[in-house]
């Protein structure tokens, strides 16, 4: 039942006109000065009093919906950098994407010199079947030219309901003239996880963690045992510059790999709010050994996975520490106005610990070394969330315990004694090549799990600089379109 500040505040904040201020007065004079939120009132006093002087005074006649979306976005913004507003097409924007499934396309695209740029067509999508190539130049949507619209327009035209048309015209090298193709929208969905083998080792490299991820996992991993047969040595799950996602999918993925024991523990403002996830019997990897790869990009619900499985033992983490976001979000819909995302809990690890701007350190770390193009154009400190202005500060006091874990030489899961809460640290390095074979990290994580490497700390190793047509620093996009 909402609280009658909680009431004031809201009547307050989603009315667009004068009224909505006068309201505020009116209701906070009926209270007593001595109430124990007349302070609160009194602020609210003043927030509809400048919100009237700003209506009548300024300069030019102000758009009431923009004074009162700019008020509850710097409100968000003050708590921390994760709380935020969403006006009601960023709303929709972000159940695409947690979806994972869309109406459109099916292309991976880049902006460059003004026109789309495909970098590739995703395999069995309208794009593909409509004969749609890298490098492909589009240059006008339903003959409306490209030029002057952002990546993101551009991407938001080419997505809609499926089973409508829509009219690229194409420029390919090799063809004299721009041609149209015409392809009809369908679902398309976004496999978050990208799967290959590597010789007699399994490699599962997680994008995201939206609700296709666990299923996706499930489904690489079966058809990766099938490929390599009874010769498979171990997995390697890359979680690098992963940012995370769907809290539930990370408790997914993690139970994947574990057969007892905590997950994860999330604790509110209120210790009634405290949950505790809880593994399943059942290991996807039928005990074979596990490494789990992350960076300083790897953030959120990638830190779920990596902690649940360091802290069980069940896999060893190489790289460098991770991002350090430790908190969890809650997108609360306000109806036809949008939603909020505001930040609900923390998170910790089944050894107690929390990570809010420490992040999860690595059981070895591999580094990779930038190439010279890269190093002047890098931030010498390596920014992670202790870096980030107004970051909900780390947790000190440990959460409630739980249940010891009681298989002899398992990792305590619940209720173990952590060791002291470490300072606040930045993230570390996020880049990572694009061919294998100069991936210092990869190839230190095969050796690992096929015996060839030593276990210990591996410092900086010189890469070649990336091909030419190694990934740019350009506006990109995987076309939800």
């Amino acid at each position: 039942m909402m609280r009658k500040t909680d009431f004031v505040f809201w009547t307050f904040l989603t009315m667009t006109g004068l009224a909505g201020a006068t309201t505020v007065l009116n209701v906070t004079q009926t209270y007593s000065a001595n109430s124990p939120n007349s302070e609160l009132y009194r602020q609210l006093d003043l927030f509809g009093d400048v919100f009237e002087r700003v209506r009548s005074d300024y300069v030019e006649k102000p758009d009431d919906t923009m004074l009162i979306e700019s008020a509850i976005n710097g409100m968000l913004a003050a708590l921390d950098p994760h709380s935020s507003y969403m006006s009601p097409k960023n709303y929709r924007d972000m159940q695409v994407q947690t979806r994972g499934e869309f109406g459109g396309l099916g292309i991976e695209v880049t902006m460059e010199n003004g026109v789309v740029k495909v970098v590739s067509p995703i395999d069995d999508t309208p794009a593909s079947k409509a004969g749609i190539q890298a490098n492909d130049l589009i240059t006008h949507l339903d003959n409306d030219q490209i030029s002057g619209l952002t990546l993101e327009q551009a991407v938001e035209k080419m997505r809609g309901p499926v089973n409508t048309p829509i009219t690229l015209t194409i420029v390919r090298k090799g063809k004299d003239e721009p041609f149209d193709v015409k392809i009809v929208r369908d679902f398309i969905r976004i496999n978050a996880v990208k799967a290959r083998t590597e010789g007699d080792i399994a490699y599962l490299k997680v994008t995201t963690f939206n609700e296709q991820t666990h299923a996706n996992l499930v489904k690489a991993m079966d058809a990766l045992k099938k490929e390599i047969g009874p010769k498979l040595k171990g997995i390697i799950i890359d979680l690098r510059n992963n940012p995370g996602g769907l809290l539930d999918q990370a408790i997914a993925v993690s139970d994947d790999f574990l057969e007892r024991g905590a997950i994860v523990l999330t604790k509110g403002r209120n210790n009634e709010e405290t949950q505790r996830a809880q593994a399943r019997p059942g290991d996807t990897a039928e005990g074979k050994p596990i490494v789990v790869l992350i960076n300083g990009g790897s953030a959120s619900a990638s830190e779920i996975v990596a902690g649940a499985l360091k802290d069980h033992k069940r896999a060893t983490i190489i790289g460098t520490r991770s991002f350090g976001k430790g908190s969890v979000q809650t997108i609360i819909p306000l109806g036809a106005n949008g939603a909020i995302r505001l930040t609900t809990a923390r998170y910790y690890t089944p050894s107690n610990r929390s990570i809010q701007a420490k992040g999860i350190d690595p059981d070895i770390v591999v580094e990779q070394e930038l190439p010279e193009e890269l190093k002047g154009k890098t931030p010498e400190k390596p920014r992670g969330e202790a870096s980030l202005r107004g970051h909900l500060r780390g947790e000190g006091e440990k959460p409630e315990a739980a249940t010891p874990a009681t298989k002899e030489g398992e990792q305590p899961a619940d209720g173990a004694e952590s060791k002291e809460e470490p300072k606040e640290e930045s993230g570390s390095s996020a880049y990572v090549p694009k061919e294998p074979e100069k991936d210092t990290q990869l190839q230190y994580a095969l050796k690992f799990l096929r015996g060839e490497a030593t276990g210990e700390t591996l410092a900086k190793q010189p890469t070649e600089p990336p091909a030419p047509n190694a990934p740019s620093t350009q506006e990109k996009s995987t076309v939800p379109n």
